[in-house]
């Protein structure tokens, strides 16, 4: 930005947000005017203080020391479209004023530094983010928080406890169901949800009869491949969650069964190894 422009007049607008941060000193810009160089030095400086604020927290400010109640009454301040939203989080009451427009995802993460909870492909596509509301499971970056007043959120910090694994948990370490781990939360909160949706009589895309209504639904491999289809693994660790769950879900032991390649696949190596031999 060159001298001339930063030495014009202010405009009207800028003269009224001038007038609103500085009331006391309208008169001065009345009397002598204002150059556009004090008014952008005005804004940065503004600008710098609002962040100072958000960075010092409960921190003494000009050697007084500020609130929690007035520091988040400060931050609320701050966030356009603001509302109040009042839900419980495994297990424990949480009260939040947040952008309307904020989604359950970065709530937890953001706000309540339960960053258990994944942001993968922030699209709904890939299931990191998978929480459950009420017991069923959602995909918290395509939740907006505000929906959730009143309700019950249950993320992977909240399946175990008293320092005890949730059994889903412990079926993923023992089936060795997770690799990288990212998408693990996710799947883990997912499977929670699955075996709720079976006991409850819930078909999905695969189930056979789907006029009649059974209680309780004994799930196939399938089945729980369909219902777990929307949590992505890209370690590619699906046999193994999928003995997790089959495990929980019948409450026998599940022996892991290591897949090997089919004789046309070997035909097709020796086939290779004859050619290789012949060159």
């Amino acid at each position: 930005m060159n001298d001339d422009l930063q030495n014009l007049e202010l405009s009207e607008d800028e003269k009224k947000l001038y007038e609103e941060l500085l009331p006391d000193d309208i008169n001065e810009l009345s009397d002598f005017g204002a150059q556009r160089r004090h008014f952008l030095k005005l804004m940065t400086a503004a600008g710098g203080g609002i962040l100072a604020l958000q960075m010092l927290g409960a921190q003494e400010i000009f050697g007084h020391p500020v609130s929690e109640s007035a520091m988040s009454e400060l931050q609320a301040a701050s966030i356009e479209n603001s509302v109040k939203v009042a839900f419980r989080v495994n297990g424990s009451g949480k009260s939040l004023t947040i952008d309307s427009r904020m989604t359950l995802l970065d709530s937890l993460r953001e706000r309540l530094q339960l960053t258990g909870t994944k942001k993968g492909c922030d699209h709904g596509q890939c299931g990191a983010c998978t929480v459950m509301v009420d017991g069923r499971r959602v995909l918290s970056c395509l939740t907006l928080a505000a929906t959730c007043e009143g309700k019950s959120v249950t993320t992977i910090e909240g399946l175990s406890k008293d320092g005890e694994l949730h059994p889903m948990q412990a079926a993923f370490v023992k089936h060795d169901g997770f690799q990288c781990g990212f998408c693990t939360p996710g799947q883990i909160c997912s499977a929670v949800a699955l075996l709720r949706e079976a006991k409850n009589g819930e078909a999905s895309y695969v189930t056979s009869d789907i006029r009649s209504k059974p209680r309780s639904l004994k799930l196939s491999d399938d089945e729980i491949r369909e219902r777990m289809s929307g949590n992505i693994c890209r370690c590619g660790a699906y046999p193994n969650i999928v003995a997790a769950i089959r495990e929980v879900h019948s409450g026998k032991e599940v022996a892991q069964k290591w897949q090997f390649v089919s004789e046309n696949t070997k035909q097709i190596v020796r086939i290779d190894e004859k050619i290789k031999t012949i060159q």
